[in-house]
């Protein structure tokens, strides 16, 4: 017979702790609930806290153990906000996800996210300390919305852009997938004309002591590079992935990329009206929900996403904190908001319709996104095909020039 060290919760919603014998887990898990008592956490002492979480024993893929899926969080976050849009406490709501989870990574990291928050953290920074679960943008709506006391409805948002950017990360994938083969076998050629095909050339270029043109003796450099110092060029390929991934993390990379990315020539727009979107859909429905415009702006803005943007709009909450009109307060942020926008937003308030044109306004630009997007994606394919072409051209034509040169030597 083991002993099991428990948290359980009780009738009137106290926390419980303490041990029991039982000769299974099953059997301590009937005794728990036959004292009335609803289980948080169940160890068997000498076990190690991961062992005794349900998940399987055997081998795992350390980089996928605990791994939270997209599909994972926008099912957690939808069921948790029609859990406490119902009635059911926090606690109550965290403990039927954990127990109603199919996979061992969701179930542990919500029964861990309901351990922090049973001992009073707030949901918000019990869910930042899982960075790789939830992203920052996720937890800054959670812990607007705890403030606010419209979490339910903050949660209800997060999942409905989930859904969405679920929608449009497929459909991206899915258009990337032929670019992204063609990508790789111009790769593979690429490493085989450098390695085997153009040290043959050098070889008959050679015996007849030519002068090469600059742009072979470029090509035949290449080679040498590759076959010289190949698994050194990949292993400096990996290092600086590493540490530009290192760089990305931190703010100051973060803001920096950010604001490339947003004055990129096509990329830039399809990103801004990506925020844009997001900050009116959220803005609009918390209105209607009758959250005050003050606290619905304070969310909105974490919702953007981009740090950069999300700073740009903080002058705008102080302006109207001081009076100003909504479409005022946000002219400075041109980069969000073109005039357009500003001219229907700014109608809208002296209409008293301003939820309802904030949410026309998300609709219409996520239509526009939408069709930006195919527009852009349609045009990677051939602008890949055309770099591939390009580059095995080059090579061709830096290879074959000194062939029509030979015949002067041989004479």
């Amino acid at each position: 017979m083991a002993q099991f060290e428990y948290k359980a919760l009780q009738g009137d919603g106290t926390l419980a702790v303490g041990q029991l014998d039982a000769n299974g887990r099953q059997e301590a898990m009937r005794l728990l609930e036959a004292r009335g008592l609803q289980p948080v956490r169940l160890v068997e002492n000498g076990d190690a806290p991961a062992a005794s979480n349900g998940a399987p024993k055997g081998f795992q893929v350390p980089w996928s153990r605990n791994r939270i899926s997209f599909s994972m969080l926008e099912d957690f976050t939808r069921s948790l906000s029609s859990l406490l849009a119902a009635g059911v406490p926090l606690s109550r709501a965290l403990t039927i996800l954990f127990q109603e989870a199919t996979a061992p990574a969701a179930a542990n990291k919500w029964r861990e996210i309901h351990g922090l928050v049973i001992d009073g953290v707030s949901l918000a920074d019990a869910m930042a300390r899982s960075p790789e679960a939830f992203p920052r943008v996720y937890t800054a709506m959670v812990q607007a919305g705890e403030a606010g006391g419209f979490l339910d409805v903050v949660l209800s948002q997060i999942a409905d852009f989930q859904a969405r950017e679920k929608e449009l990360r497929a459909k991206v994938l899915a258009a990337l997938i032929y670019p992204s083969v063609l990508l790789s076998l111009a790769v593979c050629v690429l490493i085989f004309l450098l390695v085997f095909f153009i040290p043959r050339f050098q070889t008959l270029f050679e015996g007849f002591d030519a002068t090469l043109p600059a742009l072979t003796r470029a090509i035949v450099a290449a080679s040498h590079l590759v076959r010289g110092y190949g698994p050194f060029l990949a292993a400096a390929l990996v290092v600086g992935i590493a540490f530009g991934r290192r760089w990305l993390a931190s703010d100051r990379g973060r803001r920096t990329w950010e604001t490339q990315l947003l004055h990129a020539p096509v990329l830039g727009p399809l990103m801004s009206r990506l925020a844009m979107s997001r900050f009116c859909r959220m803005l609009g429905t918390l209105l209607k929900a009758g959250v005050p415009l003050i606290n619905a702006l304070n969310v909105a803005r974490r919702s953007i996403g981009y740090q950069t943007l999300v700073d740009a709009a903080h002058g705008s909450i102080e302006r109207v904190r001081k009076g100003e009109g909504l479409g005022a307060s946000l002219s400075d942020c041109r980069v969000l908001f073109p005039g357009s926008a500003l001219e229907m937003i700014k109608v809208a308030e002296e209409s008293g319709r301003l939820d309802e044109e904030l949410i026309r306004l998300a609709d219409v630009s996520e239509g526009a996104l939408d069709r930006q997007l195919k527009t852009a994606v349609a045009l990677t394919e051939p602008l890949m095909l055309f770099l591939i072409a390009g580059f095995i051209g080059v090579i061709f034509i830096g290879m074959v020039i000194p062939i029509f040169t030979i015949q002067d030597y041989i004479k």
